[in-house]
C-alpha cells in the first residue's frame, strides 16, 4: 500500500525520470550575531547547557562521500559526516544514534552560513538528493554551505525496512479499495503485518522518529555546524518540520523558506481530504489542457479504474496492472505540468489494453527498480507519520467518511478514504498529536510559498501556515502555477523573491502574488 499524503515533489519527479548567520531582517545582509547557547528565558525549547558536551562539542569528521545503493558517489565538492544525536530526547545523556549529513561549502567569499534542506516525505534521503538539487539553488550556493541529512529512521540514519522486496510485491496485489469482507480483511491484515515488521526492524527507535525528535536534531545540527541562527529550506513535509522547529526554537529562527506547504491545522483525515481535492484539482487542470471536460474525463478515468478492480491489465513485464497500481501511476505525473504528456500516453495505452506505461509510472513512485528491488522511502514515511498522527479512524468510522471523499473526487476519493483507516491501523506505538504545533511568537519573519495548482499540498495550506505561525512571523508568497512546489519551477518572480529573502534578508509584503 503506497500513500500519497505529504509526499515529496522532488523525489517524485526524480522517480518519474527513472521510470521513464542572519536574523532575516531587511536591513541586515550578514546575519545577526549571537551565542549558540539557547537561553530558557527566551522561550526556546531546550537549553544548550542541558546537553552533554559529547553532543554539543562534536566536530564532524567530514570526508569524501561514498556511493549508496541508490546513487553514485557525488563529486569531490561534497563532503559527508555523521552526527550523534540522542535516541530519546528526554534522556539526552543516554544512548545515541548517528545521522548521515552531506554538505558543499559556499562557492563565493561572502558566506552567510549553512542552509539546511529537507525535501519532504517524510522519508526522503537528503544525502542522496542534495547534490542533484544544487543546480536549482546555485545562486544560494554562492553564499551558503548547502547542507542536508537523512532524518532519523531514514536511509543511512538508521533507516527502517519493514518488509522484504518479495513481500512488498505480494502486497501490491491486495485491493486498497476493498469491495468484499474478504478483501477488507486482507487489507487490514496487511496493515497489521506491516506495522509488526516495522516494530521488529526498528526496535526502540520506532518510538523516537517523530517530527519533534527531528526538529530537535536540527537544532543540535545548527550548533555543531557553528551557526547562531537556523537558515532552512523546507519543501512539502519539510514545511511541517520547519514549522515545528520554529515553534520549539523561535529565537533561533534565521531565514526560513517553507515551499509546498502542509496545512498545519488539518488532522490526518483533514490532510487526506485536502490532498484528495488537490489531486482532483490538478487532474481537472490536466484534462482541460487536453481539451477534455474535467467531469467527463474524470468519469472516464474512474471507469478505467473500476474495470481494473476486477480485471487487471497485462503488461510487457509479465506483471499485472491492478487498480491500485494504476492510480499510483496516474498520481505521479500530476506532480509536474511537464509530465502531463506522459500521463496522456499512459492512459491511452491502458485504454487500448496495455498497462505497461502506467505500471512503469507506479514503479517509479513506489521506488521499484527493474530488478524488483524496492527502496525504503515509503517504510520511513509510514513509521514517521504514524508516530506523529494521533488520529486513527476505525474501519467503521472510515465507512461513514467514504461518501465525503468520493464526492470530492471520483478518481482519488475511494483510495484516500480507505487509506485514512489502513495507513496506521493497529500501529505498535501511539501517535503524538492531532495537529502539529507551529506557533512561533517572537521568531523572525518566515517566508511561506504557496502554489495554486499544487496537487499534493493544496494552496490553501500556505495561508493556514501563515496564520498558525502568528502575526508578524508568517509571510505569504503566492505563485499561480502548476505542480508541487514553486521555487525553481519556472517563475522568475518566485525565484528572485526567495533569493532576495535568503541572500539579503529582504522580506516581501505579505500576500505578494507571482502570476
Amino acid at each position: 500500500m503506497a500513500r500519497f499524503v505529504r509526499w515529496t515533489a522532488l523525489l517524485a519527479a526524480a522517480a518519474l525520470l527513472t521510470a521513464g548567520c542572519s536574523s532575516g531582517s531587511a536591513d541586515d545582509d550578514k546575519g545577526g550575531a549571537g551565542t549558540s547557547a539557547a537561553d530558557p528565558s527566551t522561550g526556546d525549547s531546550t537549553s544548550t547547557s542541558a546537553l552533554p558536551a559529547s553532543l554539543t562539542a562534536q566536530k564532524p569528521d567530514w570526508g569524501r562521500c561514498k556511493a549508496t545503493g541508490d546513487s553514485a558517489a557525488p563529486s569531490s565538492d561534497w563532503q559527508c559526516a555523521t552526527l550523534k544525536v540522542p535516541l530519546d530526547w528526554t534522556k539526552p545523556g543516554g544512548s545515541t544514534i548517528g545521522l548521515a549529513l552531506i554538505r558543499s561549502r559556499a562557492t563565493g567569499g561572502d558566506r552567510i552560513g549553512s542552509l539546511l534542506f529537507n525535501f519532504g516525505g517524510p522519508g526522503g534521503s537528503g544525502v542522496d538528493y542534495m547534490p542533484s538539487y544544487s543546480t536549482t539553488v546555485s545562486a544560494l550556493h554562492e553564499r551558503y554551505d548547502l547542507v542536508s541529512w537523512d532524518p532519523r529512521g531514514v536511509a543511512a540514519s538508521e533507516g527502517v525496512r519493514c518488509r522484504s522486496d518479495k513481500a512488498i510485491q505480494a502486497a501490491e496485489d491486495i485491493d486498497a479499495t476493498p469491495d468484499t469482507p474478504a478483501e477488507e480483511k486482507a487489507y487490514f491484515q496487511d496493515a497489521v503485518a506491516f506495522g509488526k515488521g516495522c516494530e521488529k526492524a526498528a526496535g526502540k527507535l520506532l518510538a523516537h522518529v517523530s517530527t519533534t525528535d527531528t526538529a530537535r536534531d536540527m537544532d543540535l545540527m545548527r550548533q555543531v555546524l557553528g551557526d547562531a541562527k537556523m537558515h532552512y529550506f523546507g519543501i512539502s513535509y519539510g514545511t511541517e518540520l520547519g514549522g515545528v522547529y520554529a515553534h520549539l526554537f523561535p529565537k533561533k529562527v534565521g531565514r526560513l523558506i517553507l515551499d509546498a506547504v502542509v496545512d498545519p491545522s488539518a488532522d490526518s483525515v483533514g490532510h487526506a481530504l485536502n490532498q484528495t481535492r488537490g489531486f482532483q484539482r490538478a487532474l481537472d487542470d490536466y484534462l482541460k489542457s487536453t481539451g477534455q471536460d474535467p467531469d467527463q474525463g474524470s468519469q472516464k478515468i474512474a471507469a478505467l479504474l473500476k474495470r481494473l478492480d476486477s480485471t487487471p491489465l497485462a503488461t510487457t513485464s509479465g506483471r499485472k496492472l491492478t487498480q491500485t497500481l494504476a492510480l499510483t501511476g496516474i498520481v505521479l505525473p500530476l506532480y509536474s505540468k511537464e509530465s502531463w504528456p506522459t500521463l496522456t500516453s499512459a492512459l491511452d495505452s491502458a485504454e487500448q489494453g496495455d498497462g505497461s506505461e502506467l505500471l512503469a509510472l507506479a514503479d517509479g513512485y513506489n521506488d521499484r527498480d527493474s530488478a524488483g528491488h524496492y527502496g525504503t522511502t515509503t517504510h520511513s514515511q509510514r513509521v514517521i507519520s504514524c508516530l506523529d498522527d494521533k488520529q486513527r479512524p476505525t474501519p467503521a468510522q472510515m465507512q461513514k467518511l467514504l461518501p465525503e471523499f468520493e464526492k470530492v473526487s471520483p478518481v482519488f476519493g475511494e483510495f484516500m478514504g480507505w487509506d485514512t483507516a489502513g495507513w496506521c491501523h493497529d500501529w505498535p506505538v501511539a501517535g503524538q498529536y492531532d495537529t502539529p504545533e507551529v506557533g512561533a511568537p517572537g521568531a523572525a519573519p518566515i517566508l511561506v510559498v504557496g502554489n495554486t495548482g499544487d496537487p499534493a499540498t493544496p494552496y490553501e495550506g500556505a495561508r493556514k501556515m501563515v496564520d498558525e505561525l502568528g502575526k508578524g512571523v508568517g509571510v505569504e508568497l503566492t505563485w499561480k502555477g502548476e505542480g508541487h512546489g514553486a521555487y525553481g519551477s519556472g517563475s522568475d518572480c518566485v525565484d528572485s523573491t526567495v533569493n532576495a529573502y535568503l541572500l539579503k534578508g529582504t522580506v516581501p509584503e505579505d500576500g505578494k502574488v507571482c502570476a
